[in-house]
């Protein structure tokens, strides 16, 4: 028997929430998805398959900006990031999509700091 892996246990989860998570174009959905050195988010349209907005570790915009925070503080501030970045695009409410990661750390960080940043889920 093959040994179960905690990144396929992720990937079922996230396969069993995207049955009942969509985004649309009036609500689009906010991605998250994290790795052990970065965080990335994205609101993507389901219905056209864009994405509209995103924000990550890795931006040459935001990769100064979180140098030397810890890793909870790199997700708040890209949160506010891809919030600023949704409301200069008229987006104001989404569902969120935690990528099959629990809601606890980094990924209620990010989620966080998009609340502050004005968006609304």
């Amino acid at each position: 028997m093959a040994k179960k892996s905690r990144s396929l246990a992720r990937e079922r989860r996230h396969v069993r929430v995207r049955k009942h998570v969509h985004g649309t174009a009036d609500r689009p959905r906010l991605n998250v998805f994290k790795s052990l050195s970065g965080i990335y988010a994205q609101i993507i349209d389901d219905h056209e398959g864009n994405t509209l907005v995103s924000a990550s570790t890795v931006d040459k915009d935001l990769r100064e900006q979180v140098k030397g925070m810890k890793k909870t503080e790199q997700a708040k501030a890209i949160g506010k990031a891809v919030a600023e970045r949704a409301k200069s695009k008229g987006i104001s409410t989404i569902v969120f999509d935690r990528g099959g990661f629990r809601y606890v750390g980094r990924v209620k960080a990010l989620a966080d700091g998009a609340r502050e940043g004005g968006l609304q889920f």
